[in-house]
């Protein structure tokens, strides 16, 4: 059976699933890239690097998102809450080593290698700032 975005109309007005380009949230996911390497690659602390970038983390994912979709915050805002648990959850699970990638450094990068509980309190504060931002642009 093939799934189009058709398909979906359904489930969201088919205006929503339009691609679009916005620059603003390009230009932040960016430089909010651009951060969180340089977290990764400079900043050895216990605080900093683990906390503040998990925070930020979510913040690129949602900005990365609206740059290419005109989606509501509150349904953009939730996907990356969700999405982001599951990745929590996947490293809960190990799953990097039951796939046989315990020693990439690229997927323990991307996916993470140890679950805390501290980092899911981290993407609910990061989607905090970004819908209570989103609220106060909107005003």
């Amino acid at each position: 059976m093939l799934v189009t975005l058709n398909s979906f109309q359904g489930l969201h007005k088919s205006s929503d699933l339009k691609m679009t380009f916005n620059r603003t949230y390009f230009i932040l996911t960016i430089f909010l890239f651009i951060t969180e390497v340089f977290i990764a690659l400079f900043v050895h602390d216990g605080f900093f690097r683990p906390y503040f970038g998990d925070v930020l983390v979510v913040i690129l994912i949602y900005c990365f998102i609206k740059t290419f979709f005109n989606f509501a915050v509150w349904k953009t805002a939730l996907f990356v809450t969700v999405f982001s648990i599951c990745i929590e959850t996947l490293q809960y699970l190990n799953f990097i080593a039951k796939i046989g990638l315990e020693e990439s450094g690229f997927a323990k990068a991307i996916l993470g290698h140890s679950f805390s509980w501290w980092d899911i309190l981290c993407y609910l504060i990061g989607i905090l700032i970004v819908v209570s931002w989103e609220t106060l642009r909107m005003k």
